[in-house]
């Protein structure tokens, strides 16, 4: 294995992680999925052609992967499997309450809106990008990441209103920010 592409596959693996985490919503599910697509790389390695897109290149291995363990099984886990201690720190109670809707309102979303909202907005990743590791067009791919955002500001909102991705980032840094802080503050009391 070159090291490249070894520091490039071990770069890669939160990233993975995540979207295996919003593919499966079950964390042990999402852990072997990228077991199974870091495998499935390595395996393959021979067909990635250096100075091409190696993130979309791993990332539609999961995809594929994610997709054969769901003709297999016919069924996937719930986001009720994973503990809420991992969405939601020790914040305040109406943080919680926003972390719990926005994470019902991600899992009313289709499968393939939820996929591109999470890999845009919370990993950054570029339409172009989202469209080689989806295997779809870019205005398909711009298309659905625009549905995903305008149902969840529906159903969040109660109406329809644009939700930028400046204001999901926004949102989800302040989240982070104040997690991260209680998390400090209740170190430092310690």
């Amino acid at each position: 294995m070159t090291s490249s592409f070894h520091d490039q596959m071990i770069a890669i693996l939160p990233r993975l992680r995540v979207q295996a985490l919003s593919l499966t919503r079950n964390r042990a599910a999402a852990d072997d999925l990228v077991q199974d697509a870091v495998c499935n790389a390595l395996a393959a390695q021979h067909s990635f052609t250096p100075g091409t897109n190696f993130s979309a290149w791993m990332h539609r291995i999961l995809r594929n992967r994610f997709i054969s363990d769901l003709r297999k099984k016919r069924e996937t886990g719930n986001i009720e499997d994973v503990p809420a201690s991992s969405m939601a720190g020790s914040g305040a109670h109406e943080e919680r309450l926003m972390v719990k809707e926005l994470a019902e309102a991600m899992n009313r979303l289709p499968a393939d809106q939820r996929e591109a909202l999470v890999l845009v907005v919370m990993q950054g990743m570029s339409y172009d990008e989202l469209a080689a590791a989806t295997s779809c067009a870019v205005g398909t791919a711009k298309s659905r990441v625009f549905r995903a955002r305008r149902q969840l500001a529906t159903w969040l909102y109660g109406e329809e209103r644009d939700i930028s991705t400046v204001e999901l980032r926004g949102a989800v840094q302040r989240l982070r920010s104040r997690t991260q802080a209680r998390v400090a503050t209740a170190a430092a009391s310690v």
